[in-house]
Formats: C-alpha cells, sequence, structure tokens
C-alpha cells in the first residue's frame, strides 16, 4: 500500500503517523508539501493533526486552500481512501467533504487525554480492523473538536451507517461523561457518503506501537493495509 502524507505549516503530527504508517506497510509514506498541486498515484491520502497555519481564522479553515487540497478533492471523488485525523479533520469538514462543523469544545478549554471509543461501523476501509461496537482507547488533543451538524444530518449520518465511532465509557455505554468536547451524541469520527473518507478527532497514530502505551490504534492502519488496493 502507498501513501501520502499531507504536511501544512504547522503540521505537529505528520512524522507520527509515517511512523505507524510505515510500521504497518513496511513502507515509508510520501510526505506530500501543502503546495503540490498534483498527487502521485497513491492507494492513501492522510491529512494528520496539528494546527495548520496557526489555525488563524478556524482551525483548518486556511489550510482547505492549500493547492495540495483541489488534488485531494479530485483524488477522493476517485474513489481514493482520504484519512483525517484531529486538525485533518478540521481540514475535511471546511473543505467540504465531510458534512456538519467543528466547534470549540464546551468546555472552552484544549482537551488532551485518553478516551475510551465504541466503534460503531466496522464495514469501512478504515474501520476494518475492528469489531461492531469494540470499545478501544485513543487519544485526543485538540481546542476545537466539537461536532455539531442540524438534526436531519445527524439522523442521516446514523441511518447510513456514517458514524464511525463515538466517545463512550470503557464498558462501551454512551454517556455523557465520556464526551470529551460536547459533540453531538458523542460523535467522534464520520464517514462521507461512500465510505473511502474518514475524519475523526482521536489520534490512531499516537496508540499504534506498545512503546507508547497500546495498540489499538494500529488496528486501523493494519486494517487499511489489508482492504485498500
Amino acid at each position: 500500500m502507498k501513501a501520502a502524507v499531507v504536511v501544512f505549516p504547522g503540521s505537529n503530527c505528520d512524522r507520527d503517523v509515517a511512523v505507524a504508517l510505515a510500521q504497518s506497510t513496511g513502507r515509508q509514506p510520501l510526505m506530500l508539501w501543502h503546495r503540490e498541486t498534483e498527487v502521485p498515484d497513491v492507494d492513501l491520502i492522510v491529512l494528520p493533526g496539528g494546527f495548520s497555519y496557526g489555525d488563524y481564522l478556524r482551525a483548518g479553515a486556511m489550510a482547505a486552500h492549500s493547492p495540495v487540497m483541489r488534488e485531494v478533492k479530485v483524488r477522493a471523488e476517485r474513489g481514493v481512501p482520504v484519512l483525517g485525523i484531529c486538525n485533518g479533520f478540521q481540514v475535511l469538514i471546511e473543505c467540504g467533504m465531510l458534512p456538519g462543523i467543528l466547534m470549540r469544545n464546551a468546555s472552552l478549554r484544549f482537551v488532551c487525554c485518553d478516551v475510551w471509543l465504541r466503534v460503531d461501523s466496522s464495514a469501512s476501509l478504515f474501520t476494518a480492523g475492528y469489531g461492531e461496537g469494540q470499545t478501544i482507547r485513543m487519544p485526543v488533543a485538540h481546542n476545537d473538536g466539537n461536532y455539531y451538524a442540524d438534526e436531519a444530518t445527524i439522523e442521516r449520518l446514523f441511518d447510513t451507517g456514517r458514524v464511525a465511532f463515538r466517545y463512550c465509557m470503557p464498558d462501551g455505554t454512551v454517556d455523557a461523561a465520556a464526551n470529551p468536547n460536547g459533540s453531538q451524541r458523542n460523535i467522534a469520527g464520520v464517514l462521507n457518503g461512500r465510505g473511502n473518507v474518514l475524519g475523526m478527532m482521536p489520534h490512531p497514530e499516537r496508540l499504534a506501537d506498545a512503546r507508547l502505551g497500546g495498540t489499538d490504534g494500529r488496528a486501523m492502519f493494519d486494517g487499511l493495509l489489508a482492504t485498500v488496493h
């Protein structure tokens, strides 16, 4: 599997996700600078976490207009899988590749901690390494992760299996006490209609090696390797 990681000014998780991809795929991903106007043929594109353009205007708003994003959108429309993690999720929202918005955390504070997630859908390329209903642990670190969409959109996401992850208690119970940012219905990750674009606030790349304290995130990258052709 050939992967590309887009690097924006202010990205700080690009190397983390590159390491995780290399561990699962056995090959180094292409590091793609945001000013590039062409993307080589790859099997996966990742928009990493960080603070692109210092989060000026809104988180992800300026990065959404980077030259490379025009080509990322074209590739996604052709079916290439695109994964946006944290700031990458914000970029996907800002450029219209996923519905809804990501607002300031309900606490109005930066949140940095491990959270529990319930895998609501294991039918996508990104969640193939998990079982539906499985409970996993991943870190979050964000200021603007409060997912919001109108009620009709929320219902459509659930009805069509496009909610990939939800914040939950360790036993899998979806409860407001497990929600770190105020996201509607504890939503932590959503898919596009075709299922080849995933945006998520938690960081799978930060828990993809036992030396980092766990491997729940690695299953995502291993699953992609097994399903992406």
